[in-house]
Formats: C-alpha cells, structure tokens, sequence
C-alpha cells in the first residue's frame, strides 16, 4: 500500500524529491493533490507503506544538507 511521506509546493520540488528517494534505494512516486490548469500545485510523494520510515529518514538527512 502507498503512503504520503511529504507534500511538495510543487511539481519541481516533487521529482526532485523523489529523485532523492530513489537514489537511496526507496520506491517513490507523485501524484497531484490538486489539478489546476492555471498554476502548478501540490503534490504528494508517497512510498510503499513498508519503507515509510526509511524514506522520512532520508528526506530528514537531505533536509539537514
């Protein structure tokens, strides 16, 4: 089962994210929260519920670079 480990700003800020993720070895997916034609919304990553804890250590680990 997919779990949200974090909610981007932004579309960017996302596949980075995720990027960062699967360097490390962590499933990682986006998805949209909300669709707007008009402006780039959030976006939630989410990881497989079993390496949740796993991809917020590394998020915290990137967030601290």
């Amino acid at each position: 089962m997919w779990t949200v480990v974090y909610i981007a700003a932004n579309r960017a800020q996302a596949e980075m994210l995720k990027n960062v993720l699967r360097t490390e070895g962590v499933l990682a997916n986006t998805r949209p929260v909300n669709v707007s034609t008009l402006a780039d919304g959030l976006y939630e990553i989410l990881v497989l519920e079993s390496e949740a804890n796993e991809a917020h250590a590394v998020l915290c680990q990137y967030a601290v670079k």
